[in-house]
């Protein structure tokens, strides 16, 4: 589905933005808009995922920070850590994608605008991450009850 590559293409882009300036995400889409065009269906989807990802950012970064044992959040690069809070969205809150989709695109995501290392790097973390969710019980493990 390409509209929805265009789409995290353009979420990755503003979510990136966002680690350096402290602004509304409505306000930074649309920036973005005003510099790129990107096709109304695709606009939609990058938003809700924008919006999202900003507005869970903090569950998010929890969950993140349980699956990456030797990395803290902050030493993880901008990028990786943009397309990882994206992607635990994804799985956490649109039911109609697969998970699989999900992971392929955040590898090739990182593969695209992180470094050398970023795919592998985002794929470890998602996949562990992916079964925890998956395993029985998996929300009392993610709301910190056991």
């Amino acid at each position: 589905m390409r509209g929805r590559r265009k789409a995290r293409e353009a979420a990755l882009q503003v979510l990136y933005s966002l680690n350096f300036v402290e602004i509304d995400p409505r306000e930074a889409l649309d920036l973005f808009w005003g510099h790129f065009v990107v096709p109304k269906a695709a606009k939609e989807f990058a938003a809700f995922l924008v919006q999202g990802t900003c507005e869970h950012r903090k569950e998010l970064d929890q969950l993140i920070a349980s699956c990456s044992d030797n990395w803290s959040l902050g030493r993880m690069s901008k990028v990786d850590i943009s397309i990882l809070r994206m992607a635990v969205f994804e799985l956490l809150y649109c039911d109609d994608i697969p998970p699989k989709v999900t992971l392929n695109e955040a590898v090739d995501l990182g593969k695209t605008f992180g470094s050398e290392n970023s795919g592998a790097f985002i794929n470890g973390i998602l996949d562990a991450l992916n079964l925890k969710i998956n395993k029985p019980n998996a929300t009392d493990d993610l709301h910190g009850k056991s």
